[in-house]
C-alpha cells in the first residue's frame, strides 16, 4: 500500500463537508477490494471514515461511481484472446459448424444487464455497447 493518493477536496457553504473527486473515490475502492486489505486501514491512511469507503464500494458495485476502472477511456472493454488448440478428433467439418453456431453475449455493468442471443448485426451491437458503456 505504498500508493499515496491526494484527495481533491472542497467545502460547502457550511464549511465542514469534504467533497472528494470520483478519481479519489474509485482509487480507494480499488485499494479496498484487493484481497486481504483492511478497509479501516485504507480509510485511516487516506483521512476518511471507513463507513464512507464502504458506502463508496456499494455505489461502485451499483455502477453509480462513474465508469469502473476496467473500462478504458475510449469506452471499450479490454479484450485478450487466448490461442486455442483444436481438440483431438475435431474435424474441419466440426470447426465449420461451430463457426456458424449462434451464441450468447451477456454484459453486466452496475444495474444494467444486456443479453444478446444469436448473431447480432455489428452496427447494432456497436450502438448498444456505446449506449451502455457511457
Amino acid at each position: 500500500m505504498d500508493t499515496n493518493f491526494q484527495p481533491i477536496t472542497s467545502t460547502n457553504a457550511r464549511g465542514h463537508y469534504r467533497q472528494h473527486s470520483l478519481e479519489f473515490k474509485r482509487a480507494l475502492v480499488a485499494l479496498s477490494l484487493e484481497p486481504g486489505v483492511s478497509v479501516a486501514r485504507i480509510a485511516r491512511e487516506h483521512g476518511v471514515n471507513a463507513n464512507q469507503v464502504f458506502s463508496w464500494r456499494r455505489l461502485y458495485q451499483q455502477g453509480r461511481l462513474g465508469v469502473p476502472a476496467l473500462i478504458r477511456d475510449d469506452g471499450l472493454l479490454p479484450v485478450v484472446l487466448a490461442p486455442t488448440a483444436p481438440a483431438p478428433g475435431n474435424s474441419t467439418a466440426d470447426a465449420d459448424a461451430d463457426a456458424d453456431a449462434d451464441g450468447t453475449i451477456m454484459l453486466e455493468l452496475g444495474e444494467v444487464r444486456v443479453r444478446i442471443e444469436g448473431q447480432p448485426n455489428a452496427a447494432a451491437l456497436a450502438q448498444v455497447l456505446d449506449r451502455v458503456l457511457r
